[in-house]
């Protein structure tokens, strides 16, 4: 039971009548914002420790309490392929619907129930911040956006209106019904797989029962137009197979095209898994080739500064288009249409590039 009741839990900053639930009777209601939809008694969470039935009604619990609010590059997200060079404002709350060992943002993502902290925002706060720090844009991220779904729906709105676009990094989780009714406000997902999409490691490192929805989602996100990019995070021993690498490279390629932007990530120890070793960069150049060998042209490498993969190559003669260090681009080489400069290869870009077309030198 939570510290606080009835109208004290109400009058707390953060909560607010929540979205995407129905009542199914005894004062239990169901959430289907993701797909762990939830049967939430009352005086009860659901899940991801920031929703809350009161008396038979859905709250949320951090509507506008943020935990984070900077400007990033985008490419941080990592987005390669979406708005180059430009910069968004990143926000994000307390919670998450899955209980990862390994996260990287655990003290803001595994906080949960009365424990929950952050400062509040308005979406017109956000909005406005994002406009004066210089940002082209707005990404929910840092812990799962779509546990403060009813904050982001109402900032990408006012954000679209303001003439910025939307992105998020997501775990995929959310329902059908989640990204149909944001669709029209979203542009752009990062769609972050762990072990290669692998049912028993999701079950054992992350606490869900089966990914397999994920793809569910992944196809709605297609169907409403946003921009997708995938990544998958490779965790050494226990999330490193090449079976399922190639299982999810083949799927990328058949239902979102072999010109879909995909990232192998580099695990770094930390929360509950701090006693493996970062990922062997030999581990990712494997894992990297396979996913090129089932006909994905633009595989990244990422968190390894400095790696030629975190390149872009022109799929087509192989020359270097894009050369980055980190989520920087230090070295544009595309015509104005953004074509290969020696083959006229058209590259998978949407957007437009925000940064400067002269090299950078990064010391």
């Amino acid at each position: 039971m939570p510290s606080y009741q009835g109208s004290e839990l109400l009058n707390r900053p953060g909560v607010a009548k929540a979205r995407l639930w129905k009542s199914v009777g005894d004062g239990k209601v169901l959430c289907y914002l993701c797909h762990r939809r939830c049967v939430i008694p009352p005086n009860s969470y659901g899940t991801c420790g920031v929703r809350y039935n009161y008396n038979g009604e859905l709250y949320t619990l951090v509507y506008g309490l943020l935990t984070a609010a900077n400007p990033d590059p985008i490419e941080k997200k990592p987005l390669m392929h979406f708005n180059p060079g430009s910069n968004v404002f990143s926000i994000s709350t307390a919670g998450c619907n899955f209980f990862c060992r390994f996260c990287q943002n655990w003290v803001l993502s595994q906080t949960r129930r009365d424990r929950i902290f952050g400062e509040l925002f308005s979406p017109k706060d956000v909005v406005e911040q994002a406009i004066i720090n210089g940002c082209q844009g707005i990404s929910y991220t840092y812990n799962e956006p779509t546990i403060f779904f009813e904050f982001m729906y109402d900032t990408a709105k006012l954000a679209k209106e303001r003439g910025l676009f939307n992105t998020m990094v997501t775990n995929g989780y959310m329902t059908p019904e989640m990204v149909k009714e944001i669709g029209p406000y979203m542009d752009a997902a990062t769609v972050d797989f762990k072990g290669g999409g692998n049912k028993e490691f999701y079950r054992k490192f992350i606490g869900v029962p089966d990914p397999e929805p994920i793809f569910e989602t992944i196809l709605e996100m297609k169907r409403q137009g946003w921009w997708i990019e995938i990544t998958n995070l490779v965790v050494p021993k226990y999330g490193d197979k090449e079976e399922d690498v190639r299982r999810l490279a083949r799927w990328i390629v058949e239902n979102l095209g072999e010109e879909t932007p995909f990232h192998l990530l580099r695990f770094h120890p930390e929360y509950l898994m701090q006693d493996l070793p970062p990922t062997p960069p030999e581990t990712l150049e494997k894992l990297a080739k396979v996913a090129e060998d089932e006909g994905l042209k633009y595989v990244y490498i990422g968190n390894l500064w400095g790696h030629p993969k975190e390149n872009t190559y022109c799929p087509k003669c192989g020359t270097l288009v894009i050369r980055r260090y980190g989520f920087y681009i230090s070295e544009w080489n595309l015509t104005e249409d953004n074509r290969c400069p020696k083959c006229n290869y058209k590259i998978n870009i949407r957007g437009r590039f925000y940064g400067s077309r002269k090299p950078r030198l990064f010391l």
